[in-house]
C-alpha cells in the first residue's frame, strides 16, 4: 500500500483524520465458483487497497466522498435501507450489520481512495466492505474477530448489493497476510494460511478491462444451477458428491446442469490437489491444475469470455520456456481478470508480452501487474 493512497484519502477530508482503515482486494489462485458449494478455495490478499480516512463530525450522519463517485449522506439514527448512490450501499450494509450488533455509530466524515480496479474480478466490493468494517471498529474502539467481520461483510453484500456471494472474498480481504495464501474450507469456514514464500515465483494479474453487461445476473443463475444439481443428486453437501454421482444422475440433471455439477466436483478436487502441490513444492503441477481450472470454467461453468480466454491463451503460449507455469481466469467471470503463475525472473518480460499481444488483438489497453500475498484489513491510524 502506497503512502500516496493514504495521502489522497486524508486530503479529501475537511478536518484531520483520526481513524484510517485499509483493506485489500483479492485474487484467487484456484478454486472458482465453489465457495458457495462447500468447496475449498485458495485466494490471497493483493497489494492493492481501499483506504478510508475519517473523523467524527458531531452529528448523526455519515458524509462519504470518493474521487470520481457521487458523494453520499447516510442517516445513522435510523435503520439502514438500500439507497443512492449505488456505491454507498456497500457501506450502508456494513453499518446495518454493526447496528444490529447493538452499536450506536457516531456521525463521521470519510473519504475513500482506492487502487483496487473496479469490475476486474478482484473484489473491490469486499475491500470496500472490509475497509468500512475496520473503520467502524476504529471509530467505536472495538474489535470483531476476523471471522465475525468477514461474515458481517458478506451479509452486507447479500442484503444491500443483492449479490449472493460465498465467503471467499471477504475472508481473503480480512485474513490475508504477507507471503501467505488463504486456504478456506467453505464448509467449516475454517482458514489455513499456506506459505507462499518462494522468491522465485510471481503471480501476474491481468485485468482485461472488459465487463460484459449482458452477463448481469449470470452469477446468481450459476449459483441456482448448483443448487438444482445438488438437490437432484440428493446429497446434503457437494463435499460428498463424486463424479460417479453426477454421471448416475445425468438424465435428471440435463446437459447444462450436469456440466455445472462437473465443474463443482472437479474444481473442489483440483483445489485440494493444488494445496498438496504447494506443500510438495511441485509448482509445475500447480500450474497444470490452474490450466485445467480455466478449461472447466470456460466449458462447463461457462463464465469465461473471449477476452479472458485470449489473455489466458497468450500466457500459455509463452509457456514453460518463457517462465509461465499456469494461467486461468479468476473471479466471477464474464470479464475481469486472469491470474498467471510464473518465474519471478521473467515476470516483467511476460507482462510486456501479454500487454502487447492483448492490445494488438483487442485494441483494449489492459492493466497488468504482479503481486505477492499481502496484509489483510487493518487500521493504519491509530495503529
Amino acid at each position: 500500500m502506497t503512502n500516496d493512497l493514504i495521502s489522497t484519502a486524508r486530503a479529501g477530508l475537511s478536518r484531520p483524520a483520526t481513524v484510517i482503515a485499509a483493506a485489500p482486494g483479492r485474487v484467487n489462485l484456484i478454486g472458482e465458483h465453489i465457495d458457495y458449494c462447500d468447496g475449498f478455495v485458495m485466494p490471497f490478499a493483493i497489494d492493492r487497497y481501499i483506504v478510508i480516512a475519517a473523523a467524527k463530525n458531531n452529528s448523526t450522519q455519515a458524509r462519504l466522498s470518493s474521487a470520481g463517485l457521487p458523494d453520499a449522506l447516510i442517516d445513522l439514527s435510523v435503520p439502514q435501507m438500500i439507497s443512492e448512490p449505488h456505491w454507498s450501499n456497500y457501506v450502508r450494509g456494513v453499518i446495518d450489520g454493526f447496528q444490529k450488533l447493538g452499536h450506536e455509530i457516531p456521525g463521521f466524515d470519510a473519504c475513500f481512495a482506492s487502487s483496487v480496479p473496479g469490475g476486474a474480478g478482484l473484489s473491490s466490493s469486499a475491500a470496500l466492505e472490509c475497509a468500512t468494517a475496520t473503520l467502524l471498529e476504529g471509530l467505536l474502539g472495538i474489535s470483531l474477530t476476523k471471522k465475525q467481520k468477514a461474515l458481517l461483510c458478506q451479509k452486507a453484500e447479500h442484503d444491500f448489493a443483492k449479490v449472493p456471494c460465498g465467503i471467499m472474498d471477504q475472508f481473503a480481504s480480512t485474513f490475508g497476510e504477507e507471503n501467505r495464501l488463504v486456504m478456506i474450507d467453505c464448509q467449516s469456514e475454517e482458514v489455513t494460511l499456506v506459505p507462499f514464500e518462494n522468491p522465485d515465483l510471481a503471480v501476474i494479474i491481468a485485468n482485461t478491462n472488459v465487463h460484459h453487461q449482458l452477463s448481469d445476473g449470470g452469477y446468481a443463475i450459476r449459483r441456482r444451477h448448483t443448487e438444482e444439481a445438488l438437490a437432484a443428486i440428493g446429497h446434503a453437501s457437494w463435499r460428498t458428491v463424486t463424479m460417479a454421482d453426477v454421471e448416475n444422475h445425468g438424465d435428471a440433471l440435463g446437459d447444462l446442469v450436469k456440466r455445472r455439477a462437473r465443474h463443482v466436483v472437479t474444481e473442489i478436487a483440483r483445489t485440494q490437489a493444488a494445496a498438496e502441490a504447494l506443500a510438495a513444492g511441485d509448482f509445475l503441477q500447480l500450474g497444470r491444475l490452474m490450466d485445467a481450472s480455466h478449461i472447466s470454467l470456460r466449458d462447463d461453468f461457462e463464465v469465461s469470455c473471449t477476452e479472458l480466454d485470449l489473455m489466458v491463451s497468450i500466457a500459455q503460449q509463452i509457456g514453460r520456456a518463457g517462465g509461465v507455469l499456469g494461467a486461468r481466469m479468476t473471479g466471477g467471470g464474464f470479464g475481469g481478470s486472469t491470474v498467471t503463475l510464473c518465474e519471478n525472473a521473467q515476470a516483467e518480460s511476460i507482462i510486456t508480452t501479454m500487454r502487447t499481444a492483448y492490445r494488438e488483438a483487442t485494441q483494449i489497453e489492459p492493466e497488468i501487474f504482479s503481486s505477492r500475498p499481502s496484509r489483510g484489513a487493518h487500521l493504519v491510524l491509530p495503529g
